[in-house]
């Protein structure tokens, strides 16, 4: 009995990150979906600036980031962060704003994907490359789907930040310790997005229902999960948060259906099948896994 200890403990460590994953996998998509709501009250980039502004507002809070003492080389790295922050969520709801977010969140997920592969460059490689590319083609307008070309292409750009934000926080990391580099980045692009986000929602910011929304959405797409990933990865390898949380996906086509009443053809739902697959193949032994747009 005794021996067979250790290896319970170990199960419920795995099942109790298992959980974790599959919380922040949910609270992400359901964050975006929630942040369309804003879309006609203080426009696309109005929203991200409110995003931002209540992430980066919660960020420091928890973290009490000093602002003195950093080197010049750790401020160059913040506003690089910062700056790859804004064009990420930018790019990303643009792209919720014109096709369903399961085909966004499936197109952006090429970009961890991307980094893993070409970290890993196993030959089985090969294979995740090859079913990501059959369920981008199958994406792709006037082929498998039906969807606005520039939605495909603000979610592929965002997919192309998301890669950048992996590397970028990766410097950061080994320069700033604990989330003082997330929390200064946050910061640094809520400032990038004010002026752009007064100009496109104006003194509907100001109001008290946008703001409650605005900070459900700061809370839910940034703060639960970034919490919940560091809770999974102290009980779990990288590599398998990595292949749990390529679900997101799958989690957020769950979340467009029940929220946003958005239905999926068959193909697109073999494409978004096909990108999983893809994403958990190459992340099972990526060395982190990928963080939340």
């Amino acid at each position: 009995m005794a021996e067979l200890a250790p290896a319970a403990a170990e199960r419920g460590r795995e099942l109790s990150a298992a959980g974790f994953v599959l919380g922040a996998a949910t609270s992400i998509p359901l964050g975006a979906a929630i942040a369309t709501s804003l879309f006609d009250e203080v426009g696309l980039v109005g929203t991200v600036f409110l995003r931002l502004l209540f992430a980066a507002a919660a960020l420091l809070l928890i973290w009490r980031s000093p602002l003195r003492g950093r080197s010049r080389r750790a401020w160059r790295l913040i506003i690089t962060f910062g700056l790859v922050v804004a064009a990420m969520n930018t790019s990303f709801y643009s792209g919720i704003d014109r096709i369903p977010l399961g085909i966004v969140t499936a197109l952006a997920f090429i970009g961890p994907l991307s980094i893993a592969v070409y970290s890993s460059r196993r030959s089985s490689d090969v294979l995740w490359i090859v079913l990501a590319a059959a369920g981008v083609v199958l994406l792709s307008p006037g082929v498998g789907a039906s969807v606005d070309a520039l939605g495909v292409f603000f979610s592929l750009l965002a997919g192309a930040f998301w890669a950048a934000y992996i590397l970028t926080s990766a410097r950061v990391g080994r320069e700033l310790a604990g989330g003082h580099g997330l929390a200064l980045a946050m910061g640094i692009g809520a400032l990038a997005m004010l002026g752009p986000g007064i100009a496109s929602g104006g003194s509907a910011l100001l109001a008290p229902e946008v703001l409650a929304v605005g900070a459900g959405v700061a809370l839910l797409s940034t703060a639960v999960p970034y919490s919940l990933e560091l809770e999974a990865l102290r009980r779990a390898p990288a590599g398998t948060i990595g292949v749990l949380m390529s679900m997101q996906p799958a989690t957020a086509v769950v979340i467009g259906l029940i929220v946003l009443d958005q239905g999926l053809a068959a193909s697109e739902l073999l494409a978004i099948t096909l990108i999983v697959i893809a994403s958990a193949g190459a992340l099972s032994n990526a060395r982190t896994p990928p963080v939340e747009v």
